[in-house]
């Protein structure tokens, strides 16, 4: 049986690993989360980093985005709470609405990071990465980044990066 609505990848997940994934989605841990003047400090470094390399290429800046704020603290906190560092996080997940329900502005495009210690080490290995990149130089106006620590595994970072319209 195949469900049209669910990508390739969740097909598998549902009849190789679905267990698995059940029992990774129940996972209890503390996630350290940041506060909304950590967000804003994590923001204001990254703007300065993404918005030296757009100008570098003759585009225009990016500013802090409250709403994109917000997502990508709600982005980093999934990330922490699960474990993983993924876009897609349970089999209902969609970015689109994700964004939409925190006001984010479309188009808007999500980088994500875990395991870097500053804000730094994430944009670089965001720049570092041509996908990303391409995120970074794109046709957006608003930026917000996060970071969540998953205590349960020694305080590993999750880093989420929205860039809105």
């Amino acid at each position: 049986m195949t469900i049209p609505s669910l990508p390739r990848r969740r097909l598998l997940l549902l009849s190789a690993g679905g267990f698995a994934a059940v029992i990774a989605g129940c996972r209890t841990t503390d996630v350290l989360t940041p506060t909304d003047g950590q967000s804003r400090v994590e923001t204001t470094a990254a703007l300065s980093m993404v918005n030296t390399l757009r100008q570098s290429r003759g585009l225009s800046a990016l500013s802090r985005n409250a709403q994109a704020e917000v997502a990508a603290v709600a982005q980093a906190k999934r990330m922490a709470r699960a474990g993983q560092m993924s876009h897609l996080i349970g089999f209902n997940d969609s970015f689109a609405a994700r964004m939409k329900g925190h006001g984010v502005p479309l188009p808007a495009a999500e980088n994500i990071a875990a395991g870097q210690d500053t804000v730094q080490r994430a944009v670089q290995a965001w720049i570092d990465s041509k996908r990303h990149l391409d995120n970074m130089l794109g046709n957006f106006n608003g930026l917000g980044v996060a970071v969540a620590w998953d205590a349960s595994s020694g305080n590993r970072p999750y880093w989420a990066m929205v860039l809105s319209a």
